[in-house]
């Protein structure tokens, strides 16, 4: 009876096994990737009904934060994944002993100027206030983009990683509050002007194509080092699925619904 039992027992066993290895694999036809809600999992959806005319099936898994879907992805449980830029992963990948790459850009959401106590560039007097994200990275792109309009010169040697201190030519006297990225929108009514994420300014009512008095455009520095790419493991680049997924994200359709849908606060890179 004990013999039986131990019998019945490996039997349920090798199956709950077998099971899960088909849970964690999917077939030729299936694409499974990972994608915060906004706005990726929402563009996946539109590549997916693409992806379907190919014969293929596409399962979007959302993640709320930017740690998960990158293990998931490198436990082989996704087969790739959609919320990062380039220097992320980059990070990540040093910081986790991870080996994932990108599989090609796919747009960018870009930092906006947006008027404050003064509504145009012409009004801006010497001495004028602007805040600015006070992280590395979007400070950096922040002070880029005033670069561009001629407010400020920042010192060409830093480039992405510059900081006021960075500043090498400021005729006007403008002086920076560095905040919290979140804390831009709420800022305007206390400063002339603000530089405000692409994210940050949706949900303060704002939009970039139609509420910025200027923005990073899509040939940047900015932009091409910090759009949004498609993740895979390292020697999946071009693997059946990765080449459909991203032919799929890069069709006339998407394209099309990126630009009506978020009507420049998310922009094609493509």
């Amino acid at each position: 009876m004990k013999k039986l039992i131990s019998v019945l027992l490996a039997s349920v066993l090798g199956v709950a096994l077998l099971t899960g290895c088909a849970a964690k694999g999917t077939d030729a036809k299936t694409i499974v990737v990972g994608a915060s809600p906004t706005p990726h999992a929402e563009i996946l959806k539109v590549a997916g009904e693409v992806l379907a005319q190919e014969g293929y099936t596409l399962e979007v898994k959302e993640f709320t934060d930017y740690v998960q879907p990158n293990l998931t992805l490198q436990n082989k449980e996704l087969d790739a994944n959609f919320f990062q830029h380039l220097p992320y992963l980059e990070d990540f990948n040093k910081k986790n002993n991870t080996k994932l790459v990108s599989a090609g850009a796919i747009h960018y959401e870009p930092l906006g100027l947006y008027p404050g106590k003064i509504k145009t560039l012409d009004a801006i007097a010497d001495g004028a206030t602007i805040a600015i994200p006070n992280d590395t990275t979007n400070e950096a792109r922040a002070l880029l983009l005033l670069e561009t309009i001629g407010l400020i010169k920042v010192n060409p040697n830093v480039g992405l990683e510059a900081t006021p201190k960075d500043i090498i030519e400021n005729p006007k006297n403008i002086q920076f509050k560095e905040l919290e990225a979140a804390q831009l929108g709420r800022s305007l009514q206390d400063v002339d002007l603000a530089v405000i994420n692409g994210n940050y300014a949706i949900e303060a009512g704002l939009n970039v194509g139609s509420d910025a008095i200027a923005k990073e455009e899509k040939d940047s520095l900015a932009a091409q080092t910090y759009a949004n790419i498609v993740a895979v493991r390292a020697g999946d680049e071009k693997s059946d699925k990765t080449v459909a997924l991203m032919k799929a994200l890069k069709s006339d359709k998407v394209k099309a619904y990126i630009e009506e849908t978020y009507k420049g606060a998310v922009v094609p890179i493509y």
